[in-house]
């Protein structure tokens, strides 16, 4: 299949020819084969160069997926004058036996409950125009290794307070620099892979902000992603204790008060108020505030924006905290910045219903890597070549049932002796190759 190869033409430089020449073989397997995606199903789908054997060579070969994904992600998804962000999430994969590095027990949200599993880190380019991500590494995160490589997930580091019997501030304490914090083990990993994803992007493209989910509304996660030379946008919890800025007159008595009137959540200003909507169908009035604020937690003042909801019949009201450090942001942005952050969630779906992320059984170490990675590689993959053929509103199930279809087009033409009516192969093939899409895309001119 000519396209596969051309868009694989520009990973020569991160990959070997041989390397290259598998991930083809298997790239046309997934694609092409249906059911449960594995190294068996693939060598059965496979083309000549693609046994069991070969596949398992592959899976169990070192790569550096960022290089490949920023490679491909450069070649053929950037577009000149597009607004990027930084963007990261961690995905869990259920997982049964006993012997698959890093299984443990994590918490899954499709379940609602911790489940057995193992869990990776994902660091993704996000296109505001095309409002898509882009995967560019995924990382296992382990619990318990012998070079203690993530112990938790906590983003604040407990300290067991030492005992004064008197009250107040123990004597001889200094203040402390809450810019200065120790990082937790979770954090220096995601540290470490945000550095690395930078490092590659090489100032290729313009990257201000890093979004995260409410796991890192706090100031040690803050703090990290500062020393990453950008700014944060995240979500705090709805209860925070927020506080205006003092604005009221030094009395020249005491020391000057930092912080003001702390937030009613119900009794917002009036003159933070950015915007008003009103969903006639659904009775619900939205309102948008915007302002400055202060947390006795975090080292410096918020960009702080409040969404807040009130259904007219029942009355009944909920509100969401957003925040950046970046004190200049407008709030549309925030809101938008954030709102596209889901955009890692649609990778995950893809990459588990579509390229094998929760169906691969390998157990070592090496081969769970490349899978996870090879999985969300062909979420770029399948963005690239969609855009090579030009096809609007062209799904995945559309993409996979195409060669499907012209897999078994394929083997029916071996079978048949030679003849040169091309409009027959042409009408047959775009039969064939439409059976299972939603939409019929290809048709005889």
């Amino acid at each position: 299949m000519p396209e596969i190869i051309t868009l694989l033409n520009y990973l020569s430089a991160v990959m070997s020819k041989t390397k290259q020449k598998q991930l083809q073989v298997i790239i046309e397997a997934l694609l092409s084969m249906r059911g449960r995606i594995t190294m068996l199903g693939m060598s059965r789908w496979s083309e000549k160069g693609g046994s069991y054997r070969t596949i398992q060579r592959f899976f169990h070969s070192k790569f550096n997926w960022l290089d490949i994904n920023w490679f491909f992600i450069q070649k053929h998804l950037i577009k000149k004058g597009s607004v990027y962000l930084l963007g990261g999430d961690e995905v869990v994969v259920s997982k049964s036996g006993r012997s698959t590095y890093g299984l443990d027990f994590f918490y899954s949200s499709i379940h609602n409950k911790v489940i057995k599993s193992i869990m990776f880190l994902n660091i993704s380019l996000i296109d505001v125009t095309s409002r898509k991500a882009y995967p560019l590494v995924l990382k296992q995160i382990v619990k318990e290794s012998k070079e203690g490589c993530i112990k938790d997930k906590s983003s604040k580091v407990k300290t067991k307070p030492k005992k004064h019997n008197k009250a107040g501030r123990p004597l001889g304490s200094k203040n402390k620099n809450r810019k200065d914090v120790a990082l937790s083990p979770f954090l220096q990993f995601t540290q470490e892979a945000i550095n690395k994803a930078l490092t590659r992007i090489n100032k290729e493209i313009d990257i201000l902000y890093f979004v995260y989910d409410g796991a890192f509304g706090n100031n040690y996660a803050m703090q990290m992603v500062k020393q990453c030379h950008l700014e944060i946008i995240s979500k705090l919890q709805k209860n925070s204790a927020l506080h205006f800025p003092n604005e009221e007159e030094y009395k020249g008595v005491g020391t000057r008060r930092r912080y003001g009137t702390k937030i009613d959540y119900d009794n917002l200003p009036d003159k933070y108020l950015k915007q008003t909507q009103f969903d006639d169908k659904e009775k619900i009035e939205t309102k948008i505030y915007q302002m400055e604020m202060m947390h006795h937690t975090f080292a410096q003042n918020l960009n702080i924006v409040i969404i807040h909801k009130r259904n007219t019949q029942t009355n009944r009201v909920a509100h969401i905290v957003l925040f950046s450090s970046d004190l200049s942001l407008e709030y549309e942005k925030i809101v938008d910045y954030y709102s596209l952050r889901f955009q890692i969630e649609f990778v995950f779906r893809d990459a588990k219903q579509y390229w094998g992320l929760e169906d691969f059984m390998s157990i070592k170490e090496t081969a769970v890597n490349n899978w996870a990675n090879l999985s969300t590689f062909m979420v770029n993959f399948s963005y690239g070549i969609r855009k090579e053929d030009s096809k609007k509103e062209m799904s995945v199930l559309d993409l996979k049932a195409h060669y499907h279809g012209a897999k078994y087009v394929k083997e029916v033409f071996k079978l048949l002796p030679d003849f040169d009516d091309e409009n027959l192969i042409k009408r047959v093939f775009c039969q064939i190759t439409n059976l299972g899409a939603i939409n019929g895309y290809w048709k005889v001119a």
